[in-house]
């Protein structure tokens, strides 16, 4: 009974020191209840500027110009003149059908001048004797009918002529030309294949791509929200509204556009306005049926831009963001009017001077002590602190001589906290160097 005793006695001790030190805080748990203090927040000074208004509209490329070669005459396809997908030029030679029925008509036509002129002369010469002799063997009828048959030679010849001039013509349009410049289409005939006259299928399509259309779409009710925008003074017009064009792979097009047509009707099916606008294309990288984006800028108005990163969106479409006032982050709401950039362009909600929070977003809550850190955003959204020469003037000294350090960022605070952490978990391990 002793011996079992004093094993029981042995162990006890034990126990109560690991229950002790199990309901003992540590040091880091005593250090994590404490108060953490302001959280550091990086943040921008809101500034109102001159943004551009810009609308964004789909769009879809139309020919400039666009023709189906078809034949005039009929006949034999003798010759394909012309090389599919190669620009060629008005007055370029496409087809070339069989002449020889026509030219055999030009003969017969020609022939029928030459009898019709022989019959004229002849005419003007009983005309001419018959008003010499009138009077001593000739009568007055004679006369008048003499001269009667002057004139009906003298339509035969017009005729004659007429006819004439129609199969010579038609004996030329054998040669198919281009009648404007572009670029020609495979032909969907081939030599040896009979043509008829305006036959419903083309031989061809010659299309101009230089210059090319862009036909978008506006809505009407967009124009006059557009225009009440004017009218009040807050889109201010800078002379003619200036294009851009962004290609199907997301390329801006190297080149600026000009409207036109505005539209002057309102589509009844979509409710829209159809406008034409005009780019040169010398490269041909636009092509005719292609799905193009343009961006048309009216004009200028005045607003703050918020990075789109600094902002939330709520469930019911609220755009909200925080500033930073006496120490303190306010959540402010904001009116905006569209986006340029990767920034919102807000119009009321933001006063000009604020300091918005750019930086150290996350659990931020209204009301919440917050220190602030001058920070700069570039183009790539990527947020980095404003350097002591850019800040202003150099941090107060502190009272040991030290000069003051800013405030760290929150990616130093969770690596200074993720260091704590590790430190306290392994007390024999250099924080330094990593080494035992």
């Amino acid at each position: 009974m002793g011996h079992g005793f004093r094993i029981w006695s042995g162990i006890l001790p034990a126990a109560l020191v690991i229950a002790l030190a199990v309901a003992l805080p540590g040091p880091s748990q005593a250090q994590s209840n404490r108060p953490s203090g302001p959280t550091s927040v990086g943040v921008i000074t809101a500034a109102e500027a001159d943004v551009p208004y810009t609308l964004t509209l789909p769009g879809r490329a139309i020919a400039y110009q666009q023709t189906a070669i078809r034949p005039q005459v009929g006949g034999e396809i003798l010759e394909i003149a012309y090389d599919p997908g190669q620009p060629v030029k008005a007055g370029d030679l496409l087809f070339r059908i069989d002449p020889e029925t026509l030219a055999a008509a030009l003969a017969a036509a020609e022939a029928s001048v030459a009898g019709a002129e022989a019959s004229l002369t002849q005419a003007q010469n009983t005309v001419t004797r018959y008003r010499r002799l009138e009077g001593s063997g000739v009568s007055a009828v004679d006369r008048a009918n003499a001269e009667v048959a002057l004139k009906q030679a003298e339509a035969a010849l017009a005729a004659a002529k007429a006819a004439r001039d129609a199969d010579q013509l038609a004996l030329d349009r054998t040669r198919i030309v281009s009648p404007i410049d572009g670029m020609a289409d495979v032909p969907r005939v081939s030599v040896g294949d009979l043509v008829t006259p305006s036959q419903s299928d083309a031989l061809t399509t010659i299309t101009q791509l230089d210059p090319i259309y862009v036909d978008v779409s506006q809505s009407s009710a967009q124009i006059l929200r557009n225009r009440a925008k004017v009218n009040a003074g807050q889109l201010v017009r800078n002379g003619e509204v200036q294009t851009r064009l962004t290609l199907e792979t997301g390329e801006e097009y190297q080149g600026t556009g000009q409207i036109v047509s505005p539209g002057i009707a309102v589509s009844p099916t979509t409710g829209t306005v159809p406008i034409r606008l005009r780019f040169d294309n010398p490269d041909r990288l636009i092509l005719p049926g292609q799905f193009l984006r343009v961006e048309m800028t009216l004009g200028t108005t005045r607003a703050v831009l918020v990075p789109q990163r600094a902002t939330q969106r709520g469930s019911d479409g609220t755009l909200t963001a925080f500033v930073a006032r006496d120490g303190k982050a306010q959540q402010v709401k904001l009116t905006e009017q569209g986006s340029w950039h990767n920034n919102w362009v807000v119009t009321h909600g933001l006063t000009p001077g604020e300091a918005l929070i750019l930086d150290g977003l996350d659990r931020l809550r209204t009301g919440a002590e917050v220190t602030t850190v001058p920070v700069e955003i570039d183009a790539q959204g990527v947020v980095r602190e404003v350097a002591a020469d850019k800040a202003g003037a150099a941090p107060p000294a502190s009272a040991s001589g030290t000069t003051a350090q800013a405030a760290p960022g929150p990616a130093a605070r969770d690596a200074a906290a993720e260091t704590a952490a590790s430190t306290a978990r392994n007390p024999a391990q250099n924080p330094t160097t990593g080494q035992n």
